[in-house]
């Protein structure tokens, strides 16, 4: 069976199939860190981060590890590249990693980058591996940054903490939207992406994929 194309394995999981909107995977960082743009944009180059080095490491050692212990050696070098994020983040952001909570932790159940360390990067080469890490972590981080855009946006009038509306409560004319900063509004939006994706690709839905 022939290897697919590198552009391919890159690009379809953008918006083909891309792991948040199609595949329904990593909808609760999705929700605990879209609040604003910052938490958002560091979670998603943390993810990629992690994502891009277990799977050019587990591609390179595919051969050399028994089933007996796969799974065993995709966490332990997932967690391993986790905590050197996450010590990163604490070192050089540390008020950034105050904010991102646990959730840098979590990285390690994050089910894009076990599906894809899993369904890709032991069976393909790590040059393919690293295209399709890098394409997964491109389609995550395009839905989290859409949400914090429009949830910091409405929820606060401000982007990356800078104002872009005049609130009210400082002479101006904008009432910031509570709902936004609550974790249903990034349920409502991210449903909303999906329906419009869905809509413009119709051939994502279930019906017509069976059909």
């Amino acid at each position: 069976m022939s290897e697919p194309k590198a552009r391919d394995v890159l690009w379809e999981p953008v918006f083909d199939r891309n792991p948040v909107t199609l595949l329904i995977l990593g909808i609760c960082s999705a929700l605990a860190v879209t609040t604003k743009l910052e938490t958002a944009v560091a979670m998603s180059i943390s993810v990629t981060a992690v994502m891009v080095g277990a799977s050019a490491v587990l591609s390179l050692i595919r051969h050399h590890v028994p089933d007996t212990i796969r799974l065993f050696a995709q966490i332990s070098i997932i967690a391993t590249l986790v905590i050197v994020v996450d010590q990163v983040l604490q070192a050089f952001f540390w008020e950034l990693s105050k904010q991102l909570s646990v959730f840098v932790s979590l990285i390690v159940t994050n089910c894009i980058v076990m599906g894809r360390t899993e369904g890709f990067a032991l069976k393909h080469p790590p040059a393919l591996s690293v295209a399709d890490a890098v394409g997964n972590g491109i389609g995550y981080s395009l839905v989290l940054v859409a949400v914090a855009f429009v949830r910091e946006l409405l929820g606060s009038g401000k982007l990356f903490g800078y104002p872009v509306f005049a609130l009210q409560s400082e002479g101006g004319w904008y009432v910031p939207n509570g709902f936004m900063a609550r974790a249903p509004a990034a349920f409502v939006l991210i449903a909303l992406l999906i329906w419009a994706l869905r809509s413009f690709k119709p051939e994502q839905t279930e019906g017509q994929t069976r059909g």
